[in-house]
């Protein structure tokens, strides 16, 4: 492995996990950042497989918490129909998902055009909805629904196009929805858990017959980088968007959006 291409690999790294997990588009970003850099995986594996370093991110630092769920599904209610509620939000994607795999990663991951627009109507979206008068009915995620939680599910779905965001697509749904912006963001979370770790297997399994070593080498740089850079986003997130809503992160869509599409129009 090459400087260049180490410093890329972590860099890209870096930038899924500060991205992950806010409603800004790690994908969108990563692909975009992919394509001015010149930097190219087998298959596009690299930019799906090394969100395990933000999987293990999350897992680590919700740890307690799922531990105390795991333990009281024996005999707790509350804790079954959360379960239970997360596994239905995540059936419509993973559906989508399956069916889709193979018009995503050879059509719509190769659409930066795509990626810069849906960057920027996703910003438009996430100020108008920061600036609706909502009503929020729901504060507590182990209160939700199941009918709430399916819906949100079906918002994810969004994400199956690049730049839209997986985060902000089901945040903007539980919002929509009745849900508070801090419960919508942590579900969110709770939502990511089996959402990224299936697009992990499943996209690992499709790509098995041409990765390489060298795919390995890049995937485990840009699996550190993700860790370490979404541990901070993960552990800052829920205070941050507690006070100051979702229109610095709208605006940095906007942002990011608009000069991709510049630096497309410009070198292509």
């Amino acid at each position: 492995m090459t400087l260049i291409l180490f410093l890329q690999t972590a860099f890209l790294g870096l930038l899924e996990g500060l991205t992950e997990f806010l409603p800004v588009s790690s994908t969108g970003h990563i692909l975009l950042a992919g394509h001015f850099l010149g930097f190219k995986s087998s298959g596009k594996t690299f930019e799906v497989l090394i969100q395990l370093g933000a999987i293990l991110a999350i897992l680590s630092v919700y740890f307690g918490r799922l531990w105390s769920i795991a333990v009281a599904l024996p005999t707790s209610q509350a804790a079954r129909k959360f379960t239970i509620g997360v596994l239905l939000a995540f059936l419509p994607a993973a559906f989508a998902g399956a069916l889709l795999h193979s018009f995503i990663k050879t059509v719509l991951f190769e659409s930066p055009t795509l990626i810069c627009v849906m960057l920027i109507l996703g910003g438009i979206i996430l100020l108008w909805i920061d600036k609706l008068d909502l009503k929020p009915r729901y504060n507590d995620i182990s209160d939700y629904p199941l009918s709430l939680c399916f819906k949100i599910g079906l918002f994810q779905c969004l994400a199956m196009i690049p730049g839209t965001s997986r985060s902000g697509a089901t945040i903007a749904g539980a919002l929509l929805l009745g849900a508070t912006k801090r419960s919508a963001a942590e579900f969110s979370f709770f939502l990511a858990m089996p959402t990224m770790v299936g697009a992990f297997v499943f996209d690992l399994y499709k790509s098995r017959s041409y990765l390489n070593i060298d795919d390995a080498a890049l995937i485990g740089v840009g699996f550190v980088a993700a860790f370490l850079a979404a541990i901070l986003v993960v552990r800052g997130f829920l205070d941050f968007i507690s006070r100051h809503g979702f229109a610095p992160f709208a605006w940095w869509r906007i942002a990011v959006g608009s000069a991709g599409l510049l630096g497309l129009y410009l070198v292509g």
